[in-house]
C-alpha cells in the first residue's frame, strides 16, 4: 500500500522538486492529472494549487458536469468534474480526488475536480503526437510518454475562455 502524505508534506516536496529542477535548469514544468480514463498534462505555471476534494456544495439548475461550488480558505470557487464536462463518468470524491485551482491566474476562481494527481512531468519524456481534432481547442495537443501512454495537454487559458465551460446553467 503507499505510503500516505498530507498536503503540507506534498506541497513541501512539489516545492523542493521546482526548486532542484530549476537550479539543475531542468524544465520540469508539466503536473499530470488523470480525469475518468484520460490522462493530462497542465502546465505548472497555469495551474494553481493542488488540494484535496474539499464538501462541494451543489448548485441547482446547472450543468451535470458543474459539480458546485468550494469554500476554499474563504474564497468561492466554481468546481467543475473534468471527467463529467469530458462525457465520462462522474468523478468519485475519495482520498485520491482532487481539486486543480486554475482560474486564479487569469481573474476567474475555477478549479478542475480529477480523479487523481499522476505527478510532475518532465517535457523531455513526451513526444508530440498530432493533434486530436475531435478534441475542444483547449485539449487537442496531445502528446505519447515512454511507456506508449497518450495524455492531452490542457490549455487552461482555452478552457476558460470556452463558451461552453463558462456556461454552467441549464
Amino acid at each position: 500500500m503507499a505510503k500516505k502524505t498530507s498536503l503540507r508534506d506534498f506541497q513541501e516536496y512539489l516545492a523542493g522538486r521546482l526548486t532542484t529542477a530549476a537550479l539543475a535548469g531542468r524544465g520540469i514544468s508539466w503536473l499530470g492529472v488523470e480525469a475518468g480514463k484520460e490522462a493530462w498534462l497542465v502546465d505548472l505555471s497555469d495551474g494553481g494549487e493542488i488540494i484535496q476534494a474539499p464538501q462541494v456544495v451543489p448548485v441547482p439548475l446547472t450543468r451535470p458536469w458543474f459539480a458546485g461550488m468550494a469554500n476554499i480558505r474563504g474564497n468561492l470557487y466554481s468546481v467543475t468534474d473534468l471527467s463529467v464536462f469530458r462525457g465520462g463518468a462522474p468523478t468519485p470524491v475519495n482520498a485520491n480526488a482532487r481539486l486543480l485551482l486554475i482560474g486564479v491566474r487569469y481573474g476567474s476562481n475555477s478549479a478542475l475536480l480529477v480523479s487523481r494527481m499522476l505527478g510532475l512531468k518532465d517535457p523531455e519524456d513526451f513526444t508530440p503526437e498530432g493533434d486530436d481534432e475531435a478534441m475542444p481547442v483547449w485539449g487537442r495537443q496531445r502528446y505519447k510518454d515512454t511507456q506508449g501512454k497518450v495524455w492531452h495537454k490542457l490549455s487552461v487559458r482555452e478552457v476558460l475562455a470556452d463558451q461552453d465551460f463558462m456556461n454552467i446553467g441549464v
